[in-house]
């Protein structure tokens, strides 16, 4: 062990402990990891194109293999702030169970194939997408953005919203609308999803010093930022079925859900901001994990239903 690693520890009341292999899976996000490849799944799914199984198979394999690599890396350069927060404190980095050097090399290799992958078992459209996925959350996000503005969020999540895109690409080979309106559809949640989460733990973020929303701009501001968005959402999930790719199954599914969103968000705005639980964003955030999930499942199933009356 180095003598930096070792002053971390030192620093941070963390006890070296042997890695063992879900320490490495967990420095991969598996949480995250999931939603990429689900969004990403669905993005080949319904692309009007076919992608043998096998092809569909490696392609979603790759787009996982490039949300864990870049998860990886986030969490080798942000292991002094999850030291001082109490949601990451006991990651693997800091709490001495995984090496720094180990995360990042594993980030990287992982990065490259995964590229590698999918231009192989796709296209190159796709591999781009996915290249440009973990640039923007190593660089625009995680090492530009994170600590110096409260439109970290806003920005970088542009990098959790290109899974469905690139999952499109790699079945038709072009971005058309439907791929960016999925792309739209992340992006939009992204704020919210995470502003609610940041309201109950503000004080997690003012202590590691990372200018989330409500530490900056206070919780009302937050509050209606988060109004704001979900209201934008309402239009863009109805997108898909604006666009034709799919029918009104999938559309009453958005929205009754986008409007369920945003009486989520009528009731955090309800809320006193000087409300320590903030039960209402906690509700809005589960809510809202709920809500991707549906929309995204309801698009296979809308081809599904058409097949079935169609018939």
């Amino acid at each position: 062990m180095s003598d930096t690693t070792q002053g971390f520890l030192v620093a941070t009341g963390a006890q070296a402990t042997p890695a063992r292999v879900r320490d490495y899976i967990a420095l991969l996000k598996p949480r995250v990891m999931s939603l990429v490849v689900f969004t990403g799944l669905i993005g080949v799914m319904i692309a009007p194109a076919h992608l043998h199984p096998f092809e569909a198979a490696l392609a979603v394999l790759a787009i996982a293999l490039g949300s864990g690599a870049a998860g990886a890396i986030n969490m080798w350069y942000e292991r002094d702030l999850d030291a001082l927060m109490a949601r990451t404190r006991n990651r693997p980095l800091p709490s001495g169970r995984v090496e720094p050097d180990d995360a990042l090399g594993l980030g990287v290799l992982l990065s490259i194939f995964s590229l590698l992958l999918m231009s192989l078992a796709t296209n190159f459209v796709a591999a781009a997408l996915l290249a440009a996925a973990i640039l923007f959350y190593v660089f625009i996000y995680t090492v530009w953005l994170k600590r110096r503005t409260p439109q970290n969020i806003v920005i970088g999540g542009a990098a959790g919203a290109f899974p469905p895109m690139i999952g499109w690409a790699a079945a038709t080979g072009d971005v058309s609308a439907v791929g960016v309106a999925l792309f739209l559809l992340i992006f939009l949640w992204t704020p919210p999803h995470f502003w609610a989460l940041s309201l109950y733990r503000s004080d997690d973020y003012r202590r590691a010093g990372v200018p989330m929303l409500p530490v900056v701009a206070g919780a009302r501001e937050t509050k209606r930022q988060m109004l704001i968005y979900t209201l934008l959402l309402v239009p863009i999930a109805l997108a898909p079925t604006l666009l034709g790719a799919v029918g009104w199954f999938y559309g009453a599914a958005a929205a009754a859900m986008s409007l369920a969103f945003v009486g989520h968000a009528v009731r955090v705005w309800r809320t006193a901001d000087d409300e320590t639980a903030h039960p209402a964003a906690r509700r809005m955030f589960r809510f809202s994990l709920l809500y991707l999930a549906i929309l995204f499942a309801a698009l296979p199933l809308d081809h599904v239903a058409g097949r079935v009356l169609g018939g």
